[in-house]
């Protein structure tokens, strides 16, 4: 149907897409409820800031403290095109402040320890705050460190990159990267053996720089090299599939079950465990460096992660629907954090928003929730500049795409392109009020 639409159309479709976004779990025709309660949210980013916004319209009465020591909101999606020289490092950034609600209180501290028995958050500049209900929405922690040889303050130079880290690390991995779109070379994109926010990022990465490369006319010049330690290229079987059509389609060559351990910088050399545990060196004039990620350390030491499965990286122990956690009913996860097996993107965030507001408001009725996290997840695969497949999947790898019969998850669209240009942000920041 897309190859009908005229660009009015088009431009239309996403406009509306935003807008239907939106209005999807708007809460505001929802009651408003009278309580008392005390609700620490820990963490200001996306999923907490949206829950305050959500929850500061639903309750009357109600004392809602954020524990975050962050000042600046970074919109983590914007990352990609950063580091492919598409937008400007601010286009990410904006001050936590602007985002909150009214009538809530911002402790501006990192929490340092919980006491879900006591009920008790301790910050790290000493204070102590009681909860009735705790949410638990830090984010993750990149472990730069478990990359032997990497450190962040080499991000920009000798061909490394490192987007995730923020902005000023994803402006400064397209000044290496960009050098090697014009001077070729060998390219090495990795991702770690951990779950991982976003796990499009790094594949959107390799199709960018290598469109880039081409639309240079460099390709020629330029062999590159995709290493991961799974086995596939992404989680849902028939996604991992185009992906590698398309990785064949453009020469990228892969590498499964390659783990990056280490780099030797001055050298330009990686070092890889293979599936066997054999050390594989590679060298490159490029190469993009996704650390190992887990969650901060206070979860773990407070006693809130599974204690059965991923052992390693500490995700919040919670039932995969609700978002409950499974051994304290006061608390509930968000985000990036929680331990479900899908779920770590911003639109994860605007699906599981809904379903701890609806879990917390239960609580304090003393119902039963209603609503249910299905693991819907969504990615907006970019596959060259001004193309994307808008991939949206859930627990099961079921594809549940939101304009079905108009825009194919699996077909490289201008229109998914834009839809990541135009309405995602827009999505993204009426999400953050607590309009989606």
């Amino acid at each position: 149907m897309t190859a009908h639409l005229n660009r009015r159309q088009i431009l239309s479709l996403a406009a509306g897409g935003a807008a239907l976004a939106a209005a999807a779990h708007s809460p505001a025709q929802a009651k408003t409820i009278s309580t008392k309660a005390r609700i620490v949210i820990i963490g200001a980013g996306a999923g907490g800031t949206a829950l305050a916004n959500r929850l500061a319209r639903r309750l009357d009465g109600a004392t809602i403290t954020l524990i975050d020591p962050r000042v600046d909101h970074l919109y983590q999606p914007g990352l990609s095109l950063v580091a492919a020289g598409l937008k400007p490092a601010d286009y990410v950034v904006s001050k936590t402040t602007d985002w909150l609600p009214k009538g809530t209180t911002l402790i501006s501290e990192a929490a340092a320890a919980i006491d879900p028995e006591a009920q008790v958050v301790a910050t790290s500049g000493g204070q102590k705050v009681g909860y009735d209900f705790l949410v638990v929405a830090p984010g993750l922690v990149l472990d730069h460190d478990a990359i032997d040889g990497f450190s962040l303050d080499m991000v920009g130079e000798n061909g490394i990159g490192a987007l995730y880290a923020g902005p000023q690390y994803a402006a400064a991995t397209w000044k290496a990267a960009s050098k090697f779109t014009e001077e070729g070379g060998v390219g090495l994109f990795t991702r770690p053996a951990t779950e991982m926010k976003c796990a499009g990022a790094p594949l959107k990465h390799t199709f960018l720089i290598e469109d880039i490369t081409r639309t240079n006319g460099n390709r020629g010049k330029a062999e590159l090299h995709y290493a991961a330690p799974q086995g596939s290229l992404f989680g849902v079987p028939i996604v991992a599939e185009k992906v590698r059509m398309l990785f064949g389609d453009r020469g990228i060559n892969t590498h499964m079950k390659h783990t990056l351990t280490a780099i030797e910088a001055g050298a330009k050399r990686a070092y890889m465990t293979d599936a066997d545990g054999s050390t594989v060196e590679m060298d490159y004039d490029y190469i993009h460096v996704i650390p190992p990620q887990r969650a901060p350390d206070v979860i773990r030491q407070s006693g809130l992660s599974w204690a059965d499965k991923w052992t390693d990286q500490g995700w919040v122990e919670c039932d995969k629907g609700t978002l409950q956690h499974l051994r304290y009913d006061t608390i509930w996860a968000l985000g990036d954090v929680a331990g479900v097996p899908k779920g770590k993107t911003a639109a994860s965030v605007k699906w599981q928003v809904p379903v701890v507001e609806d879990g917390l408001i239960a609580a304090i009725e003393g119902r039963d929730p209603t609503e249910i996290y299905n693991g819907y997840t969504s990615c907006p695969m970019i596959t060259r500049v001004g193309r994307a497949m808008l991939v949206e999947f859930d627990y099961n790898n079921n594809l549940v795409p939101s304009f079905p019969g108009v825009i194919a998850p699996l077909e490289e669209l201008w229109i998914s392109w834009l839809m990541k240009e135009v309405a995602l942000k827009a999505t993204y920041n009426a999400m953050l009020r607590g309009d989606a």
